[in-house]
């Protein structure tokens, strides 16, 4: 028995877009030569971002490929606001705590290298963050604001954020906002110019395409300062675009978008029954985030497991095929609270009971069956071994 239950790190790379990612390998040409084949490979490049484009809702120019989300979040939160401080002195970071690291450590960095200044938005228990909130930072500090940044859903425990107005809240002060869209695309309906947002960061493989490419989506009221120089092959970033990624992520799209209401509707029942099946299983796990019925993401569970690692539970269901995550960092093999629920306020005991489950293109009732009939003895040995 092999079980994958943790599509929110990566999702397999669907059929379809694997055929059309080697067909595309196939094309010769750098697109930025001038000379035939480079036109054909401009071409089939410049076919893609407008494909993506129309995916994603913005328009083909707003789109820079980066060579994933991680490296497309740095670019938003050290290119705008290193373009932002060009005209005035806007030292501040408006960001929650329980961002993904790609932003946590990009704005960590720009404050202790670059003179930037961290102001934290508070979270409720759910890990969202209300517009009342944004609007009293705002309020505090809005001309020293060079930027607000926040995930669209939570990549832990699932929780959509009222997206339309965070961007009405950021609009009323000038200031803008990046959505970290990594784990919506694909799982919720996503539309760049609809969201009002300025800047939105995307990765091809959370949708099942490959590893690799990722995009920043840049309105053209926003300027980014590039991570890297030479050749300004994009407006926001220097470098050889990949032609064969660039072509896959955008069927990765198209598929992801034209499917999404009926995916999403399944996914969303298949994820009710597993969050049942694990309560009836084991009854003091407890469910973060948002209710399964309100604004969280169709395909994740997120549970706290008392009295036991997170990491115990990750291992054990391992070995029985099971394969889930525990939502928390690891550095150096030294395992870490969650940051995210932390911000939400649950007590380290608690959380570092952890286990996320999130389900994708491929997940079944028989793999949710199997997760709810290995859990038990799991949870039981992972008890027995309690905490380190």
């Amino acid at each position: 028995m092999s079980v994958y239950l943790d599509h929110a790190a990566t999702t397999p790379l669907r059929d379809e877009v694997r055929d059309a990612y080697v067909q595309a390998l196939a094309v010769v040409g750098n697109p930025a030569s001038i000379h035939s084949h480079g036109q054909r490979a401009k071409r089939t490049l410049e076919e893609a971002r407008e494909r993506l484009a129309a995916a994603l809702g913005c328009e083909p120019i707003e789109i820079t490929y980066t060579g994933g989300g991680t490296e497309a979040i740095n670019l938003a939160i050290k290119g705008i606001w290193w373009a932002r401080q060009r005209d005035a002195v806007r030292p501040t970071l408006l960001i929650p705590g329980a961002e993904h690291h790609a932003t946590i450590d990009a704005a960590e960095w720009l404050a202790a290298t670059q003179g930037a200044r961290l102001a934290p938005l508070p979270l409720d228990d759910n890990a969202r963050l209300a517009p009342t909130e944004l609007r009293a930072a705002l309020a505090a500090v809005g001309p020293q604001v060079a930027l607000v940044s926040t995930l669209w859903a939570n990549n832990e425990v699932g929780t959509v954020q009222p997206v339309p107005e965070l961007a009405a809240v950021a609009a009323e002060y000038a200031v803008p906002l990046h959505l970290d869209a990594v784990s919506a695309l694909g799982y919720l309906p996503v539309h760049f110019a609809r969201s009002g947002v300025q800047a939105m960061s995307v990765s091809a493989h959370k949708i099942g395409g490959p590893v690799g490419i990722g995009a920043l989506i840049l309105s053209r009221s926003v300027t980014a300062v590039p991570l890297q120089h030479g050749g300004g092959q994009q407006r926001a970033r220097s470098g050889t675009q990949d032609v064969a990624g660039a072509v896959a992520f955008a069927l990765a799209a198209e598929l992801a978008t034209a499917e999404l209401d009926e995916f999403a509707r399944r996914l969303s029942a298949l994820r009710d029954d597993l969050v049942r099946g694990v309560q009836e299983a084991v009854p003091d796990a407890v469910l973060r985030g948002v209710a399964i019925n309100g604004d969280r993401l169709p395909g994740n569970a997120h549970f706290t497991f008392p009295g036991c690692e997170g990491d115990s539970l990750l291992f054990l269901l391992d070995a029985a095929g099971v394969s889930v995550s525990t939502g928390s960092a690891c550095q150096a093999g030294v395992p870490e609270t969650s940051h995210v629920l932390t911000a939400m306020g649950v007590p380290e005991g608690e959380a570092r009971g952890a286990l996320r489950f999130t389900l994708g293109h491929g997940s079944t009732p028989s793999d949710v069956a199997a997760l709810v009939a290995a859990l038990p003895q799991a949870y039981t040995r992972a008890q027995q071994a309690g905490l380190a």
